[in-house]
């Protein structure tokens, strides 16, 4: 991004990006966020500087993974017993409906995890959404690791999670390292909660534009126009 700032901090159509995230949750209707911080954190706890308080933010004092960040919440929820969404704070193109969604999907199914996904042209980078002959949840594979087979699918996970919250937390504390990378990945966690016999659901409910990267400064702008094309139709 060609700044020493956190990448959530950056603006997009006039608000930090993470503000936009945090702005979608709420409007979904979660009481309690929790944001995992790391470097640069006092930048982004100064976005939500007055307007904190439903937000928590812990620390994550080494980065090991998106599986290692999502385990530093624990102490922040250890009171907690329901669902919990996983999302990304450099997603600012969420929208609430979507979150609705999924949620309402975990609730009618009973199910242990539920993942939003996105069919997209090009799923370079991202990691595939797996499904067995019937068409359900098998695997999340990251894109590093699929096979030549795996890598044409063209169903991702674009970082839209609910979780039953104990049980994520139960799992995450078995979490084993990526075998290239030696990080921690919250991908590896759904096919857990299926070998532990938890249902997992999908819904391909996620727009293919609501999950641009935001990496350069060119995608930033990119975002920002589209944000801004939003705010203009709700207007009118």
């Amino acid at each position: 991004m060609k700044s020493d700032l956190p990448k959530v901090v950056h603006e997009v159509a006039g608000r930090p990006m993470v503000w936009w995230v945090v702005d979608a949750v709420r409007r979904a209707g979660a009481q309690r966020i929790v944001l995992v911080v790391g470097h640069g954190s006092e930048h982004v706890r100064a976005v939500f500087a007055g307007d904190d308080a439903d937000i928590d933010c812990v620390l994550q004092a080494e980065q090991l993974g998106t599986g290692h960040a999502a385990l530093c919440a624990e102490p922040a929820l250890a009171d907690f017993d329901g669902d919990v969404l996983v999302l990304a704070g450099d997603g600012p193109l969420i929208h609430a409906e979507t979150i609705c969604a999924m949620h309402a999907r975990q609730t009618e199914t009973g199910a242990a995890a539920t993942l939003a996904t996105s069919i997209i042209d090009d799923p370079t980078g991202y990691g595939r959404v797996v499904r067995d002959a019937a068409g359900r949840f098998e695997a999340i594979v990251e894109h590093k690791n699929a096979t030549p087979q795996q890598r044409a699918i063209r169903e991702i996970y674009p970082s839209y999670a609910c979780f039953d919250a104990r049980l994520l937390f139960e799992l995450l504390k078995k979490l084993p390292p990526n075998r290239l990378t030696g990080e921690y990945y919250i991908t590896d966690i759904p096919g857990m909660v299926r070998q532990a016999g938890g249902g997992v659901e999908l819904v391909d409910a996620v727009p293919p534009e609501d999950v641009l990267s935001i990496n350069t400064p060119e995608q930033l702008a990119q975002v920002d126009a589209i944000l801004r094309s939003r705010m203009e139709a709700v207007e009118k």
